[in-house]
């Protein structure tokens, strides 16, 4: 099977400004939804091939990867990112790929840690924080997210269809928490008869360490998976299975939007999350946008088109253009893809969650 990436796809034409461009705060979009989060994908290239994201069968050799050169610098990404904090954004997100395969990634930390007020954060398969956790806290990160899909061996090795051990990642867990960046946030992709049989066995194992395991329904993100609403183990059924073995209450939420929901042991054991975006649609909350490896601005995970910043960026745009390029894209945002969900619309043409970040 070969998937034309979208990136290659001919990209729109800024919106129409929706009402007028506020001169200084935050953003709105047409359901009030303010942007808070902006996620940077640093690099669509990963050292695993995992079934959900990157099958081997379509990112193989001869996947047109982005060529280096079409990438941001590192400069580029945080001029954009000063831009968003000045509207409002609090967490910024560094994602791939695997993000840790962009070399020097730290230097991009590190830039990104002299804009005040903001959180940085990343999200990593895990098995190169050994050599790089130290390097990466240094540069001012504050938290690490770490993608685990089994305790299984057989099961991870099947699911990363790279040959990487469980043991890889779980040492690259302790390595971030040697570093100071702990505790860890454990992402669990469960997918009917594939790794849903282990959701109890990953709660048991990380339940009283301070890490929070958050367990993922199966999503039609970009057009390469074979998502079917049958793989999918609804976050409702998850909860009762463990809850079962270990008693579970609802939490409130951190902050609006947040993305998971909380529950925690009641024997004060810690806490795990559940992220519903098929069953339980949380697009009234969203406050989260996108930039892609080379410079395009997606709205939402599921966007079938991006705007393109890296052009203005190298015109010689003003900070002023840029700002308001920006503006124009959020305020015209009318995203609800999970709200709306349908055999049909999970068959559109995606962005690969390879080449976005989760």
């Amino acid at each position: 099977m070969k998937i034309i990436p979208i990136h290659a796809a001919a990209q729109p034409a800024l919106p129409e400004p929706v009402g007028e461009i506020p001169a200084a705060g935050p953003l709105a979009d047409t359901r009030g939804r303010e942007v808070r989060d902006l996620r940077i994908s640093v690099t669509d290239r990963c050292n695993f091939r995992c079934t959900y994201c990157m099958p081997r069968e379509v990112f193989d050799k001869d996947y047109p990867f982005l060529p280096r050169t079409e990438l941001l610098s590192f400069e580029e990404i945080t001029r954009i990112a000063r831009i968003f904090a000045a509207r409002g954004v609090r967490k910024l997100r560094i994602t791939g790929g695997e993000p840790l395969l962009r070399k020097n990634v730290d230097e991009l930390i590190e830039q990104l840690a002299a804009i005040p007020g903001v959180e940085i954060t990343l999200t990593t398969n895990g098995v190169l924080l050994p050599r790089m956790a130290h390097r990466l806290k240094a540069a001012g990160l504050h938290r690490v997210t770490v993608s685990l899909d089994s305790l299984d061996d057989a099961t991870f090795r099947r699911m990363n269809d790279a040959d990487y051990p469980v043991s890889a990642v779980l040492e690259g867990i302790d390595a971030a928490v040697e570093a100071g960046l702990g505790p860890i946030k454990v992402n669990m992709v469960v997918k009917r008869g594939e790794n849903d049989d282990g959701v109890v066995d990953m709660a048991r194992h990380f339940r009283g360490t301070g890490h929070i395991v958050r367990f993922i329904e199966f999503m039609d993100v970009g057009s390469s998976n074979g998502w079917e609403m049958g793989a999918v183990v609804p976050s409702r059924e998850i909860i009762e299975r463990i809850s079962a073995e270990f008693p579970l209450e609802q939490a409130d939420p951190n902050y609006t939007g947040e993305v998971a929901e909380r529950w925690r042991y009641v024997d004060g054991a810690g806490e795990i999350g559940v992220i519903s975006s098929v069953t339980q649609a949380f697009c009234s909350t969203c406050t989260r946008i996108r930039l892609s490896t080379e410079g395009k601005l997606y709205t939402c995970l599921f966007a079938q088109s991006g705007h393109d910043l890296r052009a203005l960026l190298r015109s010689g745009a003003s900070d002023t253009e840029l700002d308001h390029a920006i503006a124009r894209i959020w305020m015209a945002r009318t995203d609800r893809y999970s709200e709306i969900r349908t055999e049909n619309t999970a068959r559109q043409r995606k962005i690969e969650m390879s080449y976005i970040g989760g």
